[in-house]
C-alpha cells in the first residue's frame, strides 16, 4: 500500500465517526509542491457533534498509541481543533477539523466579497476566512460520504469576482496603512513596531497580489514566492521584500531607509494591480 492509499484508508475509517462527513487531504501533498519529508493534511469535516472519543480510538488503532484529539474549538476559533499523529513509519499526519456548515457560511461570505481576519497560533500574520473555501478548492477529497465536499469542491473552483475586489482592495489599504504606522516608530528606534508594521504590509501585499489573480491564499508559508511568481507582480518584488524584512536596522536612519523601501513596494504592488 503506497502512502495516498495510506491516507484514503484512513479517511475511509474517519467517516464512519458519527459527525464526520468527509475527509480532504490538503496541503503541499494535495497541491504536488511536497518534499519527502512534508507532513500529511487531512480536513476532517464535520457536521453537528462530533464523537472525539471514536476519533482518538481511530487515531490510536493508526499510530499504534494513545492520541489526544483537540475537540472543536480547542486549537482556536479558526484552526479549530485536531491531532498530531505519528504513524509506524514516522510518517506524520496532521488532522485538522473543519465544521462543514461553518465552511458553507464562510463560502457564502466570500461569494458576497465578505471576508475577515482573526489572530491565531500558526498564523503570524492572522487566519483569512477565504482560507476556508480555498482548503476545499485545492485539496483533494479522499472520502465523501455523500458527495458534499465533492460539490462544494466544484463550486469554489472559480475565485468569486466580489472577493478578488474587496480583498485585493482591502490587503492594499492595510497595507499602506501599516507602513504608515511603522513611520511613527522610526523616529524612537522602536523595532519591534516597526517590524510588526512591515511585515503586516508585506504580507498583505501577498494576498492583494493572490486575490488580484484570482488565487486562493491558505497560509504564510511559501506565499511570498507564490505571489513574486504570479502575472502582475512587480519585478523583484520577493528579493526586495526578503531585503526588507531581513534588513529592517535598529537605528532610526535604519529604519528610515527600510520604512522608504516598504512604502515604494505598497506603491509599485498597487501600480501593477491597476488600483
Amino acid at each position: 500500500m503506497d502512502d495516498l492509499q495510506r491516507m484514503t484508508d484512513i479517511a475511509s475509517r474517519a467517516v464512519r465517526v458519527p459527525g464526520v462527513v468527509g475527509v480532504m487531504l490538503g496541503g503541499s501533498r494535495a497541491r504536488g509542491t511536497h518534499r519527502a519529508d512534508s507532513d500529511w493534511d487531512l480536513g476532517v469535516y464535520y457536521r453537528g457533534e462530533l464523537d472525539l472519543a471514536a476519533l482518538e480510538s481511530l487515531a490510536a488503532a493508526v499510530t499504534g498509541g494513545p492520541v489526544e484529539v483537540f475537540g472543536p474549538g480547542g486549537w482556536g476559533a479558526w484552526v479549530n481543533g485536531g491531532a498530531w499523529l505519528v504513524l509506524p513509519d514516522g510518517s506524520h499526519v496532521d488532522w485538522i477539523l473543519r465544521d462543514v456548515d461553518r465552511v458553507r457560511r464562510v463560502w457564502q461570505e466570500c461569494r458576497a466579497g465578505r471576508y475577515e481576519t482573526g489572530m491565531q497560533a500558526g498564523h503570524p500574520l492572522g487566519f483569512w476566512s477565504p482560507a476556508y473555501p480555498g482548503e476545499v478548492a485545492l485539496g483533494q477529497v479522499l472520502a465523501d460520504t455523500d458527495g458534499e465536499l465533492a460539490r462544494l469542491k466544484e463550486e469554489t473552483r472559480h475565485y468569486p469576482e466580489a472577493l478578488r475586489t474587496s480583498l485585493s482592495g482591502g490587503a492594499l489599504w492595510d497595507a499602506g496603512f501599516s507602513a504608515s504606522m511603522a513611520a511613527k516608530s522610526c523616529g524612537s528606534g522602536d523595532v519591534l513596531h516597526a517590524s510588526l508594521c512591515l511585515s503586516r504590509a508585506v504580507g498583505d501585499l501577498v494576498q492583494a497580489l493572490h486575490a488580484h489573480h484570482g488565487i486562493w491564499c491558505l497560509n504564510e508559508k511559501g506565499a511570498l514566492a507564490a505571489a513574486a511568481a504570479l502575472r502582475a507582480t512587480p519585478p523583484g518584488f520577493a528579493a526586495r521584500a526578503t531585503t526588507l524584512l531581513g534588513q529592517l536596522g535598529g537605528t532610526p536612519e535604519e529604519l528610515r531607509r527600510s520604512l522608504t523601501e516598504a512604502e515604494r513596494l505598497v506603491a509599485d504592488v498597487r501600480a501593477a494591480v491597476g488600483d
